[in-house]
Parts: C-alpha cells; sequence; structure tokens
C-alpha cells in the first residue's frame, strides 16, 4: 500500500485515467514517491509489467509490491535501465514532477523555506554538488543566471551580489543563514513567495531537474509504443514551495 505519510499524489485519478491503461501492456511510472500512481496502475493491471524510478533513497522505505520492477536512480536513465531488462517499448509513462510532500517535510533535507536545516536539497543522497556547494562556490555570473532563469527572479543580479558578500563574512550552510544572507534584499511585504522562488532555483540547480527532464523526454520518443501515453504535470512550486 502507498505510504500516505510521505506523499498524497495531486491529481491522482485524471493522471491515472489519461495513460489508458492495458491491462496487458507495460509502464513506467519515473517518480515512485509514496507509491500513490503505481498502486493505482497496478490494480488496472492483469499480466502486465510496471517499473518505477526513484533517485531518492527515502522512497526505498516504502511498501513496494513484488510486481513492480523498482529502479533506485534518476528517470534520466530510463532508456538505459528498460534496455538492461530487455524492455524496447512501454505503452505509457508518467511522471509526478516537483518536490514531495515527505521531503519538505523533512528538516534535514533543506528543501523548506519554514524550517531551519542543512542548506542540501539533494533529491538523491548519493549527489555529490549541494546548495551549500552552489551558493559558496559560484560565480556572481552563475548565480545571476541561476536565480534568473529557475526562479524568474527579477533583482537576480541583487541576489547574486548580496550573497557574495556574505559568504566572506559567514558560511551560508543552512536555510535560516541563507535567509539571514537575503534579508537586505528580501521583499518585506512579500518575502515568502520571494524565498520559495529562491529555494526553487538552487532546487532546480542542484538536481539538474531540466536537463534530466529533457533527457526524459527525447527517450521517451525512442521507448514510446506508437499508440502509448505519457502524463506528466509539474507542481506550481511557486505557490506550493512547503507542499
Amino acid at each position: 500500500m502507498e505510504n500516505e505519510a510521505y506523499h498524497v499524489p495531486v491529481l491522482l485519478q485524471p493522471s491515472i485515467d489519461g495513460l489508458n491503461i492495458n491491462p496487458n501492456g507495460t509502464y513506467v511510472d519515473v517518480t515512485f514517491g509514496g507509491g500513490g500512481h503505481s498502486i493505482e496502475i497496478l490494480k488496472l493491471l492483469d499480466k502486465g509489467k510496471l517499473i518505477a524510478f526513484d533517485q531518492d533513497t527515502d522512497a526505498l522505505a516504502n511498501t513496494i509490491d513484488d510486481r513492480i520492477l523498482f529502479v533506485d536512480q534518476n528517470f534520466r536513465f530510463m532508456r538505459n535501465f528498460l534496455q538492461f531488462n530487455g524492455i524496447t517499448h512501454v505503452d505509457g509513462i508518467l511522471a509526478d514532477l516537483g518536490v514531495s510532500s515527505h521531503q519538505f517535510n523533512v528538516d534535514a533535507r533543506g528543501f523548506s523555506t519554514r524550517t531551519d536545516g542543512p542548506l542540501d536539497m539533494r533529491m538523491s543522497q548519493n549527489g555529490e554538488k549541494t546548495a551549500e556547494h552552489i551558493v559558496m562556490t559560484y560565480t556572481e555570473d552563475k548565480l545571476k543566471q541561476m536565480f534568473w532563469l529557475y526562479g524568474e527572479l527579477k533583482n537576480a543580479g541583487k541576489i547574486a551580489r548580496q550573497l557574495l558578500l556574505k559568504r566572506e563574512e559567514m558560511k551560508i550552510d543552512t536555510t535560516e543563514k541563507l535567509k539571514e544572507a537575503l534579508l537586505p534584499v528580501t521583499p518585506r511585504y512579500d518575502d515568502y513567495r520571494f524565498l520559495a522562488q529562491v529555494f526553487q532555483a538552487l532546487r532546480i540547480e542542484v538536481n539538474e531537474e531540466l536537463t534530466a527532464l529533457e533527457e526524459l523526454l527525447i527517450q521517451t520518443i525512442e521507448v514510446l509504443a506508437p499508440e502509448g501515453q505519457i502524463g506528466n504535470y509539474l507542481l506550481p512550486q511557486l505557490r506550493r514551495q512547503d507542499g
């Protein structure tokens, strides 16, 4: 069963309906998480197959049905793992893009603007690059570009310069220290949205999310059967940055 405390999927039924499940088909859930989508797909399968991906090792703690081929890797490696298991085409691919409730609720992951925790933000704990590394080592130009492209922040340049100034005075290694460092450029009456955008930009950069998504979409052309379906939705992070 799905671990409901981990993550409650948004638009669960519409996303499953959109796959138009063939009971004997082969399907891929590229963001397993708490298993919510996978469980619903399994209910509609007879002799079909389900392959599930998740790079977050916390997802391994959830109950996994023995009918699922679980791959503890980023979905950008989907094609390779399908080929390794002798699967050339699939009938449907589902991607629930964004951050899970579980990831927001664990302070040590550093995703939330509401609690103090290490400035981490890695979806895969095996990853080497953290948000702290970015804040403390990126050049002003790289920081500016990141906040502009991934956070859609109009004052990206001021944010980048402020971080460079503050990291000369202190080690910015927690979420609270990041918020403290950015206080001079934080809007007084729109601080929540501003911080949500800052955290979003850092998270996307840490996890190379757009690169991974681009690679996934390219691979779907090769692995999706002619009548296959792909379903994906991106959680509105700027309004639901803390789940």
